[in-house]
């Protein structure tokens, strides 16, 4: 198992960076990078014209990796380790926040992190490098828990069949690594044919979002992102799977008033002032060239609102669909 950490010395160009700079152009005054990652939205903003970027992130690696560089920004870039549902404890009156979600490239090419079906490592997935593991999660929670986590967050159709292989083999052995849990999974379901994802695609993605509580993290983002935004500045959110994007796309139709009456015969609702307006009124994907630059950019998509005057609302995580465990139901209300 390799231990090399990678370095970030040359322009890491994120996904659909080109987009979104042109849908929140002109780039002026302070942002926040809330997924700093390898650091390529922060100098993206930073070379269309932002004053400064404030980087933030869970993962202590991503600011190991920005050494080598930061100091070509002369105290434009200041990093926060950090989450970004606190981002408003970190700055207020920002002129724009970005954010891209899951996992980074980083993270999935160090086998030691985890995060990766394709190479062998420990069972970790731990962005921040604390709590419980992908390890605890699969040694510790039962059959009917682990399925809901598959289905509720990985979208895997077959969960039930899944949680009860991953059940039955920890009678036998512990599972500790990455490729023995891929492997129990592969034994569950048919060959991928040509073109098609690996069998553990759904199932790494329900664990890792369980184990990190992606979730919760956006949905409480959000809404810490429309406390820290000023008037006119701007949110932009890239998402990778339909759960986030449906997540994004509803909180703006929710800010922005568009979310209407369930029929025609439902009571009027007193209007409320808009907390946002849509600046993308559908989600923006990659065009051909992204496409052939990188492939990983097939599923990403784009969504950006602008912030009003209009003073922040109560909003609950139903309320912008977002999955939640029998366990956690009622926990993420907000007074």
């Amino acid at each position: 198992m390799t231990t090399d950490r990678p370095t970030s010395t040359g322009p890491h160009v994120p996904v659909l960076l080109r987009p979104l700079l042109k849908a929140v152009a002109p780039v002026t005054g302070r942002w926040l990078d809330g997924t700093f990652g390898a650091g390529g939205y922060s100098r993206g903003l930073l070379e269309a014209g932002a004053d400064h970027v404030i980087g933030v992130d869970r993962d202590p690696l991503a600011f190991e990796m920005a050494d080598g560089w930061i100091g070509d920004y002369a105290g434009r870039l200041s990093l926060q380790q950090g989450v970004f549902s606190r981002m408003d404890d970190y700055a207020q009156d920002l002129d724009g926040v970005v954010l891209d979600l899951g996992v980074s490239s980083m993270q999935l090419d160090l086998a030691e992190r985890g995060f990766s079906f394709m190479r062998d490592g420990p069972l970790d997935m731990r962005m921040s490098q604390d709590g419980p593991s992908a390890a605890d999660l699969v040694a510790e929670l039962d059959e009917a828990a682990l399925a809901d986590i598959l289905f509720l967050f990985g979208e895997e159709r077959a969960s039930r069949r899944i949680a009860r292989a991953i059940v039955k083999a920890r009678t036998e052995a512990p599972i500790t690594t990455t490729l023995q849990l891929a492997g129990i999974i592969e034994g569950c379901l048919p060959r991928s044919k040509p073109g098609q994802s690996h069998p553990a695609t759904r199932s790494f993605q329900g664990l890792r979002i369980a184990v990190n509580a992606e979730y919760e993290e956006l949905f409480e983002g959000l809404l810490a992102a429309e406390r820290a935004l000023k008037p006119g500045g701007l949110l932009a959110v890239v998402t990778f799977h339909s759960i986030e994007d449906r997540m994004v796309k509803r909180f703006f139709q929710h800010r922005a008033g568009k979310t209407g009456r369930a029929n025609r015969y439902a009571p009027e609702v007193e209007e409320t002032p808009s907390q946002f307006t849509l600046v993308t009124r559908k989600a923006v994907g990659p065009d051909d060239d992204e496409l052939a630059e990188n492939p990983r950019s097939r599923s990403a998509r784009l969504r950006v609102g602008r912030r009003t005057e209009a003073a922040p609302i109560a909003i609950s995580a139903k309320d912008i669909g977002m999955p939640q465990l029998k366990q956690a139901q009622g926990r993420n209300k907000r007074s």
